[in-house]
């Protein structure tokens, strides 16, 4: 099968030259770990290797994959349906190496795997299985918009090579993808050496859902490699077609704004009375304007640490005479490998302390009350180099230094367990997506299987690259 080239027009131009990662802490705009892919060439029978895998990938049973696991629910902490479903899917594909991993009765995890002839190293292909939505009018609406569009509910349909439902492109692709990866290296009969694993968690949005035990933020990944799971090497399937050393993690905090109850009855200006609502609207707009110095004062490496105020709590709906005595806000601030959640939270006070000084007539007090690292790899490392190598042959030229994202994945915490990890994933939102869904999310739930398959033959690239080594070979 011929591998598709220069699909992909990019400005960048191929960065050079190797710098080291810093250990915390630090200001930089640049990235402070470029370097050049190093170039490892396939043998002959490599190369025939790759061929014969990749003429196994099979676009439609891909769609086929993914239609019946869109239609499949799996809300964070709720997956045990669509685990179980994906672990018999690839213990029949793979000769009976498949199973399910229960966490508890609502959620588990999902293995499947080849093994090799022994001396090589062993390579977990990840995605998480979890949707950011419920896919439930009555829990999502109107939080999610005014309706629940084609790619926000759970029923799987195609136009063509384009898939919409819930979790189409992110992460149900992902999962069908490395799924098919497997199926065709396990159909070619390629003579791997090295153990190939690929493993599908629950709890990988970056969300705490109360009512399933506050399941979410990497729960199911550090389940799956606590108990078994132990590879070499990860890979981690998310969007953005790039390969990436290092990911971002996430730090959540609580602002709660105190006035005192009131009555819609009460004159304004009433003595000893305060606002709650009202200024936490004035703290609102003063967080919001910090934001990007955080952002600006924190971007190096690949990342770009973001932050969003999500969410606003405050009062009885049901009681609109009553205003509230405390507005809560929530916010997420994205966390560099390179900067620990407590310098975050340092820093998050010192611009708490300073909107008080501008605001001394404003009771508010603040906590953090969710925290995960970011994590890195070294771009050194065998699987960065073998995954831009495998990027660079389908693409057709130089890797170069990524654009930096904000997006949280559990390829944070696969590093900080001290697995090597790249992230590698596909053209997002699909360049030909309906203008109709690339609104808010822009293309959760809408997949184009042309990028699915580009996506697979770089990663396969790397599948091959590695397992057919010796340990020594891949710095082991």
């Amino acid at each position: 099968m011929p591998i598709e080239q220069n699909l992909e027009p990019d400005p960048l131009t191929p960065a050079s030259g190797t710098s080291s990662l810093p250990q915390s802490g630090g200001t930089a705009t640049v990235s402070d770990r470029v370097q050049s892919t190093i170039q490892v060439p396939f043998s002959d029978e490599q190369e025939k290797w790759y061929s014969e895998a990749c003429a196994r990938l099979d676009s439609e049973r891909l769609k086929r994959l993914l239609l019946q696991l869109v239609d499949i629910p799996s809300p964070t902490g709720g997956e045990r349906r669509a685990s179980e479903f994906i672990a018999e899917y690839v213990r029949q594909q793979l000769g009976g190496r498949g199973y399910y991993q229960p966490i508890n009765e609502e959620t588990g995890n999902a293995v499947g795997e080849i093994r090799g002839g022994g001396g090589g190293g062993s390579l977990l292909l990840y995605a998480p299985i979890d949707t950011h939505l419920e896919g439930d009018p009555g829990k999502d609406l109107p939080w999610a918009g005014p309706v629940l569009r084609a790619d926000m509910i759970p029923k799987g349909y195609a136009e063509g090579d384009m898939v919409f439902g819930l979790g189409a492109a992110n992460p149900k692709c992902m999962v069908a993808t490395l799924s098919e990866i497997a199926v065709a290296l396990h159909e070619a009969r390629i003579p791997i050496i090295g153990d190939l694993a690929v493993g599908f968690a629950g709890g990988g949005m970056p969300v705490s859902v109360a009512a399933r035990g506050h399941y979410g933020m990497s729960d199911g990944i550090y389940h799956l490699l606590t108990r078994g799971v132990a590879p070499d090497f990860a890979i981690i399937m998310k969007p953005v077609w790039r390969v990436y050393a290092e990911e971002p993690g996430m730090c959540w905090f609580k602002v709660a704004v105190v006035g005192t109850l009131g009555y819609a009855g009460i004159p304004r200006g009433a003595a000893g009375y305060r606002d709650s609502i009202v200024a936490a609207a004035e703290l609102i707009k003063q967080i919001d304007a910090w934001i990007p110095e955080y952002t600006a004062h924190n971007t190096s490496g690949e990342i770009a640490p973001e932050g969003h105020i999500s969410a606003i709590r405050a009062g009885w709906p049901e009681r609109p005479a009553f205003p509230s005595a405390t507005t809560e806000i929530f916010l997420d601030l994205r966390c560099n490998p390179r900067t620990s959640p407590a310098e975050v939270k340092a820093q998050f006070a010192e611009a708490m302390r300073i909107i008080h000084e501008r605001n001394p007539d404003i009771q508010f007090d603040w906590e953090m009350f969710g925290a995960c690292p970011g994590g890195a790899t070294d771009v050194s490392n065998w699987i960065i180099q073998s995954a831009r190598r495998g990027w660079e042959r389908v693409q057709g030229r130089a890797h170069g230094e990524p654009p930096k994202l904000a997006g949280q994945t559990d390829g944070a915490l696969i590093r900080r367990l001290g697995i090597p990890c790249a992230r590698i994933g596909f053209p997002w939102p699909p360049r030909n997506c309906p203008e109709e869904f690339k609104q808010g999310l822009g293309g959760m739930g809408v997949a184009w299987i042309p990028d699915l398959i580009k996506s697979a033959r770089a990663i396969m690239y790397a599948v091959i690259d590695t397992l057919t080594r010796p340990r020594s070979e891949l710095g082991l």
